[in-house]
């Protein structure tokens, strides 16, 4: 109790310090209390992040070159140590950090050793909040498997106190642990989410976890990586049969649900089909969506810039992650056939009549795109990417295009390869005054599990199973359908999967468990392209096209040691349990 007294406030010091403080909760209240319950689970879904950050993973594949750096060189030319890990260990990719991703299972390990103990009543809210943090911790072990191979299983939070040394469990228990943890989160959670819930894990999000997850541990690198380490890989004996047959089962699970679909599956023609793919990606929800990340405008805190980090410099964007030449190649003509830079017809027009999603993930010299800014209204006034290196003019002037590092406005921001990326990209939003947009960003969609399926058929010898799965993404694309046997095959499907996966977290982990590292992981080149015309801003008058392989952008050397990432020093230092990835 207290008192005001001739001005000075008398008080019962006993009362007061029986007080809760008003800006702290206790621990028991947090774990008695829905509300702050489902707050505290929020919080670990935010530690998932997305793959808009700046430097994008494609930027350490065959997909893109990142122009800026930022610690990625280290990497792609194989330098990378324990102590230096470049872009890996900064904020460039703290989705994937080793500390951050344990720091996300630990609090998701808060959850689950807390609600057994809660007064709550409603089980149904006990038992989605216990499987959405069984989900959880399945994805981020999920992304220590994709990076390092076989970790330690931590399933409980540790204390200050506490010895945090742990061995590394091999890659086969982690493999199990995960499966396990998904198995679990879809028997507790609902099959889909209602718009109220809309970024929630369900039931076919932990299932489509468990497909990609088992198909993984059936591919090469975990029976012959170059190590031999069963704490990266399986050991001798493992049935790599029955490793696919699992692999088929779950994505076929995911397919028996019927409640994912292609989106729009079946376009009329090609603009359509290209359209189609863009608007995919667009989407606030789609029927293809199995989970995903949805972003606010208002919070732009959470890096939503695509358009600004990865468009023209004709723009004011800042290119980022763009696309390389041996991408471009890999785009199928419409008919189906290889592209071939010997075949004139080909050589002479090389951006016509490819598979539609080429113009839905890459824009490229010729582009249509979004109204110029002010600036450059006068130097392009019909929207079109000029990333051609010159324009020769009727008296021998020699220009360079808008969005090229020799172009007039943010040259320093121009692409070196000439292309720059579409896809993901909302073209109603002015990226150049850093709005952010409000695309989400698709963890889980129902064509990957089409590709687990089909990968999981070729393996078994199943291959009609392969080609049904395969050409229902054909037919969305308005591709013919895949015919082949056999290695041809193999190749069709790996094509497929590099065209309709790109740029979506999928390619870096692909080249490495299907070992064609080697072969791929080679320095890359753009194009250069030179034309000549009446005017810069006259496209109408453009003739005379010369395209030509540009000269190596950038040296990347492969080592065997880049399958796995090294664990940092400190956490080395830090558990002398722990157990270094080879190489390193």
């Amino acid at each position: 109790m207290c008192v005001l007294t001739l001005g000075v406030l008398a008080c019962d010091v006993n009362s007061l310090l029986d007080q809760k403080p008003l800006d702290q909760i206790s621990e028991d209240a947090v774990w008695n209390d829905p509300p702050l319950v489902e707050a505290y689970v929020n919080e670990i879904y935010w530690e998932m992040y997305h793959g808009y950050q700046g430097t994008m993973l494609a930027g350490a594949t065959d997909e893109a070159h990142f122009i800026h750096g930022y610690g990625t060189a280290e990497f792609l030319q194989a330098n990378i140590t324990p102590s230096n890990l470049g872009a890996f260990e900064n904020d460039r990719y703290e989705n994937f950090e080793w500390g951050s991703l344990y720091g996300a299972i630990r609090e998701a390990n808060v959850v689950l050793s807390k609600l057994p103990e809660s007064t709550i009543e409603d089980q149904q809210f006990i038992d989605q909040m216990t499987g959405e943090a069984h989900f959880l911790r399945a994805f981020f072990y999920h992304q220590l498997l994709r990076f390092y191979g076989g970790v330690p299983l931590i399933t409980e939070p540790y204390g200050l106190d506490d010895d945090m040394s742990a061995a590394r469990n091999s890659f086969k228990e982690t493999v199990d642990f995960i499966v396990a943890e998904a198995d679990k989160a879809a028997g507790m959670l609902p099959l889909t989410r209602s718009d109220s819930e809309l970024g929630r894990a369900s039931a076919g999000a932990a299932m489509a976890l468990k497909s990609r997850v088992l198909l993984y541990a059936a591919s090469d690198l975990y029976h012959d990586n170059p190590s031999g380490n069963p704490e990266t890989g399986y050991t001798s004996g493992q049935d790599r049969t029955q490793m696919w047959r699992d692999a088929k089962n779950a994505a076929q699970a995911v397919m028996d649900l019927n409640e994912y679909s292609l989106f729009r599956p079946s376009p009329a023609n090609d603009e359509e089909a290209t359209q189609n793919f863009i608007d995919l990606f667009l989407q606030q929800n789609s029927e293809e969506v199995i989970m995903q990340k949805y972003l606010l405008r208002k919070h732009q805190w959470m890096g939503n810039y695509p358009g600004l980090e990865n468009g023209p410099n004709g723009y004011h964007n800042w290119a980022g992650n763009t696309p390389i030449q041996a991408f471009i190649d890999d785009f199928r003509m419409a008919d189906g056939t290889e592209f071939d830079w010997n075949n004139p017809a080909h050589a002479s027009d090389p951006y016509a009549n490819r598979d539609p999603r080429f113009d839905a993930t890459v824009l490229h010299d010729g582009s249509n795109w979004r109204q110029r800014p002010p600036d450059a209204v006068g130097l392009d006034p019909h929207n079109i990417i000029q990333s051609f290196r010159e324009i020769t003019l009727p008296d021998g002037t020699v220009l360079p295009g808008i969005d090229t590092r020799d172009g007039p406005i943010e040259d320093w921001n121009g692409s070196y390869t000439s292309y720059y990326l579409r896809k993901f990209i909302d073209p109603t939003v002015a990226h150049a005054n850093g709005t952010t947009q409000e695309i989400p960003w698709i963890y889980f969609r129902y064509g990957e599990i089409l590709l687990n399926y089909a990968e999981a058929s070729i393996e078994l010898g199943e291959e009609e199973d392969a080609r049904n799965a395969l050409n229902q993404l054909r037919e969305r694309a308005h591709m013919p359908d895949i015919t082949a046997s056999g290695q041809a095959l193999i190749d069709e499907y790996r094509n497929e999967r590099r065209v309709e996966m790109a740029y979506e977290e999928q390619r870096y982990f692909d080249i490495r468990r299907w070992m064609i590292a080697p072969d791929v992981h080679t320095s890359i080149r753009g194009m250069d392209i030179y034309v000549e015309g009446q005017t810069r801003a006259d496209r109408s008058s453009y003739t005379n096209y010369q395209y030509e392989v540009s000269p190596v952008i950038q040296e990347r050397v492969w080592d065997d040691k880049l399958y796995f990432l090294p664990i940092t020093l400190e956490e080395i230092n830090r558990n002398d349990q722990l157990t270094q990835n080879p190489g390193y």
